[in-house]
């Protein structure tokens, strides 16, 4: 399944959207992020990316973990961009401040998601990867928090837990030994703070719709 996955993943890089790296160069087309592009996430504090993999969380709620990842390329750190938990959003869709979006794993097809259960390290939400595809819940509902009308490429913004609130935060500090050391815990945190300040930089992204269809 792994190797279809990402044969899949080099089919689109190859062919439909258009790829952005880690240069300063934007396509004119590609200013904005939409929805079906698959991007990382960079952590503006750690540098950490935002990345999952098939290991699960030894207390809490036992589901697959998320995590901070500190190189740039690893696939495990790719995230497709979907609409809101039974809310369809079509491919290159220009994502808005406050839009509601799910963020699925490419690697592992789940849904990035949070509940009330406690992260092991920091005690605050824990943060999963739970379901896959559309067997999910409001529980994978992020919101876009951006400092602009439209979410820029490149640009600083916040992921708020639709249910809980809470915001999308990584911790320096917090670090997992022991199956994976050096990685960051990645939790719900209750208020806005510096350490819950991303950018999205390497991706995958389809060009903005120009049908109203």
């Amino acid at each position: 399944m792994r190797i279809i996955l990402l044969s899949v993943l080099l089919f689109a890089l190859l062919v439909s959207p258009s790829r952005a790296d880690s240069d300063d160069g934007v396509d004119e087309n590609l200013t904005y992020v939409t929805c079906g592009s698959a991007i990382k996430f960079r952590h503006i504090k750690s540098g950490y990316r935002l990345h999952s993999h098939k290991i699960t969380y030894g207390s809490g709620s036992g589901q697959q973990s998320v995590t901070g990842f500190p190189n740039a390329d690893d696939p495990n750190s790719l995230w497709a961009i979907k609409g809101a938990y039974q809310k369809p959003c079509l491919q290159g869709t220009v994502l808005k401040n406050g839009d509601i979006i799910r963020l699925q794993h490419l690697a592992t097809k789940r849904n990035m998601h949070s509940h009330l259960h406690k992260s092991p390290l920091t005690q605050q939400n824990e943060v999963s990867c739970f379901a896959e595809g559309e067997e999910g819940d409001t529980g994978d509902n992020w919101r876009i928090i951006s400092g602009s009308e439209k979410w820029t490429r490149g640009q600083n913004i916040r992921l708020q837990h639709v249910d809980t609130g809470a915001y999308l935060q990584a911790n320096p500090k917090a670090q997992f030994q022991s199956p994976i050391p050096g990685q960051l815990e990645i939790c719900g945190y209750p208020s806005i703070h510096v350490d819950n300040e991303w950018a999205n930089d390497e991706g995958i992204y389809f060009p903005e719709r120009t049908d109203k269809e």
